[in-house]
């Protein structure tokens, strides 16, 4: 028993506590793992859904396994997967075919005529666009990370280097030196954003990569894909 003039002991965490802790890390520890297991198997399953009716009735991969192990017709086979793998083939294939001189020859005249149809012009523009955006070259990725002082001096931002700037817009900056183009991502969605043409002197380069960089853009400045543990120098 405690004395007036002795100092109670603090008591620990109480069982609900304890609990509450160890569901948050377990959570912690599974969301991730299970929300990208999900995803795949969403995305196999869309696939398949999507590819797997234009294969003919006696080429489905269940009727192939039921008749090949001699099962009952009626015994369903769920075979996830063999859509993906067919789509991955017809897309090489088609990759292939339109490096050729006839494809490419096929694929101007079919733009041809999609340029001349007005609603679906939009719409095959913008998807191709698109498409190009987010399966682009090397060659045509950002180059940098930087860091530039937006949206006034003395307060930083996070940017990619795209380009160094061509054609009217540098000639109408009147800009002596090289100018940059600079995207600005929006956080937590860096999809988003704006671009900024600014004198290359103005930008601060980072040896950060670029996939280091969007991490610690996506989390908010919560992910440090470079920082050292505490009490290193």
């Amino acid at each position: 028993m405690n004395t007036p003039f002795e100092p109670e002991k603090p008591r620990g965490p109480g069982l609900f506590v304890r609990l509450r802790a160890s569901f948050i890390t377990g959570l912690i520890v599974i969301a991730p793992v299970g929300l990208t297991i999900w995803l795949i198997w969403s995305v196999v399953g869309w696939i398949d859904g999507f590819v797997l009716p234009f294969v003919p009735w006696q080429y489905q991969p269940d009727k192939l396994i039921q008749t090949y192990l001699g099962l009952d017709q009626s015994v369903q086979i769920n075979v996830r997967g063999i859509g993906v793998v067919i789509f991955l083939l017809f897309t090489i294939v088609i990759g292939w075919l339109a490096k050729g001189i006839i494809g490419r020859s096929m694929i101007r005249y079919a733009e041809s005529l999609v340029e001349r149809t007005p609603v679906v012009r939009s719409i095959y523009s913008g998807i191709k666009q698109i498409s190009e955006t987010v399966f682009a070259q090397t060659d045509r990725s950002f180059q940098k990370a930087c860091l530039i002082e937006y949206p006034r001096k003395g307060i930083w931002a996070i940017g990619f280097i795209s380009t160094v700037a061509k054609g009217e817009v540098s000639e109408r900056a009147g800009n002596t030196g090289d100018l940059l183009s600079v995207f600005v991502p929006t956080t937590p969605n860096p999809t988003s954003g704006f671009l900024l043409f600014l004198p290359a002197e103005d930008v601060v380069e980072l040896e950060m990569s670029v996939e280091d960089t969007a991490k610690l853009v996506i989390s908010a400045g919560l992910v440090y894909p470079n920082s050292k543990p505490d009490g290193d120098n």
